[in-house]
C-alpha cells in the first residue's frame, strides 16, 4: 500500500509505502530516485508488525521502484499507479500554488467545470 501526502511548502511530498506483516525478514523499498540503492529506505516494523517506509520526494513527479526482501527476493507493489520492464510506477502528487489543491493536468481539482452550450 501506498499512501501520498499532499506537498509541503518545501516541494516535497511523503510517500508513506507499506507491506503486510507476513513477509519475513528485512525489506528496503529501492528505485530510481535513490540509484536502487538497498540501504538508502529500509523499512521498519510497526508495532502491529507490518513494513513501513516513508520516502520524501518532489512534487510533481513519478517514480520507479520496487521492493528488495531478505535473500535478493524482489516485490512488487501491487497498488502502484503504473508498471513497466523496471517495476512499479508511482505520480507523487503537485499542488496548484494559489490554493495547495492537488492536480492532476495543472488545473485545480476544485475549479468549476464549464459545459460546453
Amino acid at each position: 500500500m501506498i499512501r501520498k501526502d499532499m506537498p509541503t511548502e518545501d516541494g516535497l511530498a511523503n510517500l508513506t509505502f507499506t507491506l503486510p506483516a507476513d513477509i519475513p525478514g528485512r525489506i528496503s523499498v529501492v528505485g530510481d530516485f535513490n540509484h536502487w540503492d538497498p540501504y538508502a529506505h529500509p523499512m521498519t516494523r510497526t508495532e502491529q508488525g507490518a513494513h513501513t517506509a516513508v520516502v520524501p520526494l518532489p512534487q510533481g513527479t513519478s517514480i520507479c521502484f520496487r521492493y528488495l526482501a531478505e535473500g535478493g527476493v524482489w516485490l512488487d507493489e501491487p497498488d502502484a499507479d503504473d508498471r513497466d520492464e523496471r517495476g512499479s510506477i508511482v505520480h507523487v502528487p503537485a499542488t496548484d500554488s494559489r490554493d495547495r489543491q492537488p492536480t492532476s493536468d495543472g488545473a485545480p481539482i476544485n475549479a468549476s467545470v464549464k459545459t460546453p452550450a
